[in-house]
């Protein structure tokens, strides 16, 4: 096995167990030797090929989720309240994602960390232009340059593709990772993610 292999870190930015998730993989990668690939992704669209749905749309789950998602974030030390508005489409924020992206992975990782924080952590709504104009400023982009990147369709383009290979590649959730092409669905895979880094395949 080959330790130099990325871990490939598929998220959404409505997602709380992506967030959760952002907190940790970072470090537990570089414990191991491994970098991180972020890819921001649309739950929606994932779902819409595998049929699946959130689990807040099932009113038997809804109750629980919401119990897990805050229960989660305490469990790993991490600031969570659920938004308001839950769960919101994110598409513009990961627009902006793909486009800092392509200037440098690092300022798109820090990006998603910005949104992901002030949306689960401050009950910023990443749904509200205005608003994500503001976290925009906040990050040192200009409000107008942000809106003009998530209006552009070269990035709405970027995006769509982004989704149709993670679909592809057999992604149907979020956070979902590929380590050595190996699949882990979910916040609550890693400590089977840290046995494969530490000890390779089981």
């Amino acid at each position: 096995m080959d330790t130099r292999t990325p871990v490939d870190f598929y998220f959404d930015f409505s997602s709380p167990y992506s967030y959760i998730a952002s907190e940790w993989i970072e470090a537990l990668a570089a414990r191991h030797g491994r970098t991180v690939r972020w890819k921001a992704i649309l739950l929606g669209a994932t779902f819409q090929a595998s049929g699946l749905k959130s689990p807040v749309s099932y009113p038997m789950k809804r109750e629980y989720a919401l119990r897990d998602f805050e229960r989660s974030a305490r469990f790993a030390g991490v600031p969570l309240k659920v938004p308001e508005h839950f769960p919101i489409p994110t598409q513009n924020a990961a627009r902006v994602f793909w486009w800092l992206h392509a200037r440098g992975e690092t300022t798109a990782r820090h990006w998603a960390r910005h949104c992901l924080r002030a949306y689960f952590a401050r009950g910023v709504d990443l749904s509200d232009t205005t608003a994500l104009k503001g976290l925009a400023v906040e990050f040192g982009l200009g409000a107008a340059e942000a809106e003009a990147v998530w209006n552009d369709p070269t990035w709405k383009n970027r995006l769509k593709l982004t989704n149709d290979a993670a679909i592809a590649a057999g992604v149907f959730g979020a956070p979902f990772f590929v380590i050595d092409g190996e699949p882990f669905w979910g916040n609550d895979r890693r400590a089977q993610i840290e046995r494969w880094l530490d000890k390779g395949p089981y």
